[in-house]
């Protein structure tokens, strides 16, 4: 495939700053390519903000950032129509959303009110302000961030608004050597501001074209819809899995095969996409429905399915 080796390429550059997080970074590449945007969850420090600007420098691309906050209003993520006096007509002024690569920081400290602003960028790509409706660019991701631990002044996502994120990732500590490796970096300047661009828009559009085409075998699609099923079927879980769920998985599976050097999916595609595409889409019948309690349950529900064993690559 003509483009996948612009993958390995941005996998690689990302390396260049980023320490021992390969396996979020190919779920980022992930969300890229299928189409869909992230939840990074997790407490601060811990390489969140790093990770999405070092996504956005190895793209020739267009990075806006949005720092959220309790008085942030919709208009200040999608734009607002102004009085120009010197033009004598209103002019639209496009906000930080109208980017490639839009970093959300802290999404969960804004009102539902503006948390909502994001929803028709996400699943529609396109801003409708004062009744007029503007497309968005290509590619387009959102990477959103919140601190699960330090919930005063937040607004929980609703489930609505996180079943529009194909992925939740939480970045995890590094290992004593990966961070003592950070700290050789950072010791005297940032390796973010020495990277340089990879690839283009074209490029990733290359790479979407190709995913696309990757195969995905019937006892694969049923493996899929039987994991769904079951989070429908469990005692622990109140609701379960959405079909668009179903469908955006399938969608990862592809991207997340093509990523990995393949034109066909397996089923450790699957297992491994599982927890970060379904985990976030359930909510628990009783106890504390937060994402750690959901990853658990996901995997017992992951443990009750049969696995697939053809051979895939014929």
């Amino acid at each position: 495939m003509e483009f996948q080796s612009k993958a390995v390429q941005m996998k690689e550059n990302v390396s260049k700053v980023i320490v021992g997080k390969g396996n979020v970074t190919d779920l980022i590449l992930t969300a890229l390519i299928a189409g869909g945007h992230v939840l990074l969850e997790d407490v601060p420090g811990t390489g969140k903000t790093m990770i999405a600007k070092s996504f956005a420098k190895s793209i020739d691309a267009e990075f806006a950032r949005i720092q959220f906050t309790p008085d942030l209003l919709p208009s200040d993520i999608t734009g607002i129509n102004y009085y120009n006096q010197k033009q004598g007509e209103f002019v639209f002024r496009k906000g930080p959303v109208f980017s490639n690569i839009l970093l959300a920081d802290e999404i969960n400290r804004a009102t539902p009110r503006t948390q909502s602003a994001l929803l028709e960028c996400m699943e529609e790509h396109q801003v409708t302000v004062d009744g007029e409706t503007r497309k968005l660019g290509f590619p387009f991701i959102v990477i959103a961030t919140q601190n699960p631990i330090e919930t005063a002044g937040t607004y929980q996502l609703p489930e609505a608004q996180l079943d529009r994120f194909l992925l939740q990732i939480s970045m995890g500590y590094p290992k004593q050597n990966e961070e003592l490796e950070i700290i050789k970096r950072f010791m005297t300047d940032s390796p973010l501001e020495s990277l340089s661009a990879v690839c283009n828009a074209d490029d990733v559009k290359g790479m979407v074209k190709e995913a696309e085409g990757v195969h995905v075998d019937e006892a694969i699609m049923n493996y899929i819809v039987d994991i769904a099923d079951k989070t429908r079927n469990n005692i622990n879980i109140a609701i379960g899995v959405s079909t668009r769920g179903v469908i955006n998985m399938v969608k990862a599976v592809k991207a997340y095969a093509y990523i990995n050097g393949r034109n066909y999916v397996v089923p450790e595609d699957v297992y491994n996409l599982a927890i970060p595409v379904f985990a976030h889409r359930i909510l628990l019948s009783r106890g504390i429905s937060d994402s750690a309690h959901r990853e658990d349950v996901m995997r017992e529900v992951i443990g009750q399915c049969k696995v697939p064993t053809e051979d895939w690559s014929k």
